[in-house]
């Protein structure tokens, strides 16, 4: 997801697309313990995601 698109999010849907993201990263991070992911590199992706909606929430707030 780009950061454009979330910027044109509400906060509601910010806070559903946090769940989601936290809860596939989870998901992955069980699957990497017993050796069952195909993309590693989605893990990282993810953590960088999941950083940018917490900014552009925080940022929303102040706003």
């Amino acid at each position: 997801m780009k950061t454009k698109e979330m910027r044109e999010l509400s906060m509601e849907e910010l806070d559903k697309k946090l769940r989601d993201f936290r809860e596939e990263l989870l998901n992955l991070n069980i699957r990497k313990g017993s050796g069952q992911v195909e993309n590693p590199a989605h893990i990282r992706q993810l953590r960088r995601d999941i950083a940018r909606l917490e900014t552009i929430k925080t940022e929303k707030k102040k706003a």
